[in-house]
């Protein structure tokens, strides 16, 4: 499963990207309204920053509006993907814009009916939102599970991804049913690094470390000979 990181911040993105394990990033007009400057360039700086797909978002409910959008956010960047929202007339957008080679991911999808709505439609990825589901006392982790037993059946080539991720078990969750992609927030992500005997551990490989100042002089004279070769090359 590839994660992608769900924010509009441009200095989270380039502090998580550095991480090497970021596929993609998606936004919305909620995110990208917490930040300062040019939408364009946030947008494009992401989209470099992650080297891979990044959603964002029509604001319209019209479907011809929809498409002019999205055609406007697409030459943004070679790696944006239109995010529109579930219905008919983001069905209508869709199919308009998957038919113009662009790709789509749509979003506030919270049945597999919907899923095989917005596949039909020609969406890229179909986007569920767990986190939203759970809130409304909705096993999330089984409607993903029918969206999923729902999809591939069929063939398509639309790609499910877990979104609303509120913590790191939503993650495990999407990777065990087999969705292609989960966004996650940074914080989230950022719990992910945590565990206890991790910490443990390093703790006390460092305190033994210490007792041993000649291995720290070794080690440095190992990387300066490393260091060197490579030079030399």
């Amino acid at each position: 499963m590839r994660l992608f990181i769900d924010t509009g911040s441009v200095a989270e993105v380039r502090e998580l990207a550095a991480w090497g394990v970021l596929s993609g990033a998606t936004t919305n007009p909620s995110l990208l309204a917490q930040e300062q400057g040019n939408l364009d360039e946030i947008i494009r700086t992401i989209c470099e920053l992650v080297r891979g797909p990044v959603s964002a978002e029509v604001v319209s409910d019209d479907p011809e509006e929809m498409v002019a959008q999205g055609r406007a956010l697409a030459a943004l960047h070679e790696h944006v993907v239109v995010k529109v929202p579930f219905g008919q007339a983001g069905l209508q957008a869709t199919r308009a814009l998957d038919g113009a080679g662009i790709a789509v991911n749509m979003t506030l999808v919270f049945s597999p009916s919907q899923a095989l709505l917005a596949a039909e439609a020609g969406a890229r990825y179909i986007s569920c939102f767990m986190g939203r589901l759970d809130d409304v006392s909705i096993d999330s982790a089984q409607v993903l599970a029918s969206i999923i037993a729902a999809l591939r059946p069929s063939g398509v080539t639309s790609e499910v991804l877990a979104a609303s991720i509120r913590h790191p078990e939503h993650v495990v969750t999407a990777a065990k049913l087999g969705c292609e992609v989960a966004t996650v927030p940074g914080k989230v992500l950022r719990q992910m690094l945590a565990h206890p005997l991790t910490a443990a551990g390093i703790e006390r490989f460092e305190a033994d470390w210490r007792k041993r100042p000649e291995f720290g002089a070794w080690l440095a004279a190992l990387t300066a000979g490393a260091d060197g070769v490579a030079a030399a090359r």
